[in-house]
């Protein structure tokens, strides 16, 4: 849908991974949890709109040497923005990803029973007075549940990883998709140690197998 242009032009991505969740020995919340944010975004990005500069602030409340919980801020080829909260210490769990549009909202609740994928049709509207915004239609703002049909994750990988290879094709996730989450990674890790700072992501090519 973002590709096809249902969302018109991609204004920003949101994403939250958060919950009480094991504090890891090794390995701080970036580097724990963000990957996989930051591996959907590569992934449902359209082409020519990739992450330039990241700002990562953390903080250690529990006093063990590393993040615990944290926040990236990615700026992205032109205007777009995408934004990832991630947490060992958040009471309850969330997994959602918001994708915003000039003409259209996308919202992934991925712990939702019932429609974990909505769409929001319209963007904002500028306003020149309150009456002109309470004289609005409200209508047009009621979500969509769209089709999301339930699949086991490892499962659907597995089978991806084995179809790339009996068709003879790179799969979904391959090694360049793998060095630019990396890139992003390696950024925030010397964004977090300078206090938040931006900084630019160095992008990593991999060698064509010969």
């Amino acid at each position: 849908m973002i590709r096809g242009g249902y969302l018109g032009d991609l204004h920003y991505v949101n994403s939250v991974r958060v919950n009480r969740g094991r504090v890891q020995p090794d390995v701080d919340v970036f580097w724990d949890l963000a990957h996989h944010d930051l591996s959907i975004l590569d992934f449902i990005l359209p082409e020519g709109c990739r992450p330039t500069t990241v700002t990562a602030q953390g903080t250690d409340p529990l006093g063990i040497g590393r993040a615990c919980l944290g926040y990236l801020t990615l700026r992205l080829a032109g205007s777009v923005i995408a934004h990832t909260h991630i947490s060992w210490l958040h009471p309850t769990k969330i997994r959602t990803t918001v994708v915003g549009g000039s003409m259209g909202t996308l919202v992934w609740d991925d712990l939702h029973p019932t429609h974990r994928l909505l769409m929001y049709p319209r963007g904002a509207e500028l306003a020149e007075s309150d009456e002109a915004v309470a004289a609005g239609s409200q209508g047009e703002r009621i979500p969509v549940a769209l089709p999301a049909p339930e699949t086991e994750p490892l499962g659907g990988v597995v089978a991806e990883f084995a179809a790339s290879i009996r068709e003879g094709r790179a799969p979904l996730s391959d090694a360049g998709a793998e060095l630019r989450v990396l890139a992003v990674l390696e950024a925030s890790a010397r964004s977090l140690e300078g206090n938040g700072v931006p900084l630019s992501i160095e992008s990593r090519r991999y060698p064509d197998a010969q």
